[in-house]
Formats: structure tokens, sequence, C-alpha cells
């Protein structure tokens, strides 16, 4: 488990800064002047180009990568929840590499989830184990003699 939270950790770093780049990078290209082919082809290729949006892209490819990996670990019930932890990392970059400011009832909101995380992550150690694994045998000196 300690391997998949290491991965699970790095990934949700990843995102969250990928995301504040995405952000970054959207704002410096800004928004087509109006809604027409020609202006969203153009908004299209200023992005395409543009570095902040394609180290976000990179970034983001990397979480997705490492999301995949985790979800042939473990159970989706218990990871894709844990994803949820990103939110509290994405509101730290934003806030430090952006400088936004971040209300406090927004920062409630992402206790709150750091809260139900909490939860699922320890209904992992609830959840009953197979039998034959390590982990349902019984410790020396426990169980039928």
């Amino acid at each position: 488990m300690t391997k998949v939270l290491i991965v699970l950790l790095l990934a949700l770093v990843l995102e969250a800064v990928g995301v504040v780049f995405l952000s970054r990078g959207l704002k410096q290209i800004g928004e087509p002047e109006k809604v027409s082919v020609v202006q969203v082809w153009r908004a299209v290729c200023r992005g395409a180009v543009n570095p902040s949006i394609l180290l976000g892209v990179a970034l983001e490819t990397i979480f997705f990568g490492a999301l995949l990996y985790l979800l042939s670990q473990r159970d989706v019930s218990l990871i894709w929840p844990l994803t949820a932890l990103g939110f509290v990392l994405t509101a730290l970059a934003a806030k430090f590499i952006l400088n936004e400011e971040i209300h406090w009832t927004r920062w409630l909101g992402v206790v709150l989830i750091v809260i139900g995380a909490a939860l699922v992550s320890y209904s992992e150690k609830m959840k009953p184990k197979p039998l034959g694994s390590p982990e349902a045998a019984p410790a020396a000196g426990q169980g039928n003699p």
C-alpha cells in the first residue's frame, strides 16, 4: 500500500501543477475575439505552441499514466476517491504559483474533501482480506493450536 500511496501523491502533485500551467497558458493566449472557425483555429494554434500549455499537457499525461497504473493495482473505489486529494494540491499550487486569493469557504471545502478521502482510505483497512493472503494469516501464537 505504501508504494501505491507514494505513486498517488507524486501523480497528484504533477496533476495539480499541470492544471495550474494549463490555466496560466490559457490566460496567456486569451479568448477568441468572436466565436468563428477562424478565431477558434487561431486560438488552438496559439495554444499548440504555448510553453505553459505544453508543459501542462505533459504533466497531465504523466498523471494519467500513473492513474492507469494505480487502477491496475487497487480497487477503483479506493483510488478514484483518493484522487480528490488533488484538489488540495491544486488549491495550494494556485495560491503559490498563480498567486490566487482563495476564500476561507473554499479552504473549508478542501478540508471536507480531505476528511472524505481519509474515510475512503480508512475503509481499505476495514476490507476483509482474501483467504490465503499474508494479511489474513494469524500472527504467530494466535489461532488454532
